[in-house]
């Protein structure tokens, strides 16, 4: 299946709303990293908050200091979390697993 074409005012409006979510997804880690937010606090929103739904679990753990690719590889693993699954797609007791593993 071929992609659509775009015309140019639409290619750039797509760009910019790239740009955008790009810019909140990277705030959003930020405050992971800085303690600003708490992951439970984030996963809890994740169904409500596009930025947060779009974004890989694996990423948001990796903002969590003291976490790095190991550790949250073998915590996905523990919890029986795919490392591609999204934030939003985290079932209930998918989530309240990894909120308890991190405790």
């Amino acid at each position: 299946m071929a992609l659509p074409t775009l015309t140019p005012e639409q290619r750039a409006e797509a760009l910019a709303k790239a740009a955008e979510a790009r810019k909140a997804r990277s705030e959003l880690l930020a405050s992971i990293k800085s303690g600003e937010r708490t992951i439970a606090s984030v996963l809890g929103k994740a169904k409500e908050d596009k930025t947060i739904g779009k974004t890989k679990v694996a990423a948001l753990l990796k903002a969590v200091p003291g976490l790095g690719a190991v550790k949250v590889a073998a915590l996905l693993e523990q919890t029986g979390i795919d490392p591609d699954r999204r934030a939003a797609g985290l079932g209930d007791r998918q989530r309240a697993a990894l909120i308890d593993a991190l405790n």
